[in-house]
């Protein structure tokens, strides 16, 4: 009987690593997982051709300056907020710097959803 179960339980085994494999890598779950507890961060994690242009960026930056403004002052000198273009030329996203985890429920707080003004932010606890 044990013989019989142990190709069973092989292939079952199989499946499930294939299929957290194809989880991790579509939805990134785990790598979510540890920025969000043990790093304190959050990314969007699209690819260059999903980020908005440089100067789209600029322009929503401008339009709510007064929105970078409410969250720089947070904790004033220590909450940073900046254009980054991560290695997509001609594209970007913001980057929000924050010293502590209360200061990351209050900028996320203030901004309100997954995009700043339809342009996607990475949060950084540094």
């Amino acid at each position: 009987m044990r013989k019989r179960m142990t190709p069973i339980i092989l292939a079952m085994m199989i499946v499930l690593c294939l299929g957290a494999i194809i989880l991790e890598t579509q939805a990134r779950v785990l790598r979510r997982a540890i920025d969000d507890i043990v790093y304190d961060n959050r990314n969007h994690y699209l690819p260059c051709e999903k980020l908005p242009t440089a100067s789209e960026v600029r322009r929503v930056v401008e339009e709510h300056a007064d929105v970078i403004q409410q969250i720089e002052q947070v904790n004033p000198g220590h909450v940073e907020v900046a254009i980054a273009t991560p290695n997509c030329p001609g594209k970007a996203d913001l980057e929000i710097r924050y010293p502590s985890h209360q200061n990351r429920l209050e900028i996320e707080k203030i901004i309100g959803g997954d995009t700043f003004f339809g342009i996607p932010y990475r949060l950084r606890n540094w």
